[in-house]
């Protein structure tokens, strides 16, 4: 017969939980890489902030015509034309719907343009500072294989 010592019982060891300090991070030994960013391409920032200007301009023209739709079947825009013929002393007041859409289209594409030359603009003078105090430097942390 040989004697074997009892197993030694282990501290439980918790996973930390999201947001936690640095300290728990650094004892786990987390593989870390340091990126930092230079420079931004200016073309690709004005293709990207065409795009995202673009669409968004179109889910609001869009959602704007459902809702006009909308308010129209259920008889609320007749409701608003007459309170609004009482107002100003008009029989015949109408809220013209094609003239109203083409004032927001013409609005929003004069906002995209004005939105596009800002975002470059402001991307271009991110060059600038970078250069002068060193980018951006972003840490990326790689999670361990078994998810935690």
């Amino acid at each position: 017969m040989t004697a074997t010592a009892p197993p030694q019982a282990r501290p439980e060891k918790k996973p930390p939980r999201r947001g936690t300090t640095r300290v728990a991070t650094a004892a786990r030994a987390v593989p870390r890489h340091r990126l930092s960013v230079q420079r931004v391409d200016l073309w690709s920032v004005l293709k990207l902030a065409l795009a995202f200007y673009l669409s968004v301009v179109l889910l609001v023209l869009v959602a704007g015509v459902v809702t006009w739709t909308t308010l129209a079947r259920a008889g609320v825009i007749d409701n608003l034309e007459s309170f609004l013929g009482e107002l100003l002393s008009s029989n015949d007041f109408q809220l013209l719907s094609g003239e109203i859409l083409q004032g927001g289209v013409l609005i929003s594409l004069v906002l995209v343009v004005l939105l596009v030359i800002l975002t470059v603009v402001a991307a271009a003078l991110f060059n600038v500072f970078s250069e002068l105090l060193g980018g951006l430097e972003i840490v990326v942390e790689e999670e361990p294989p078994d998810g935690r």
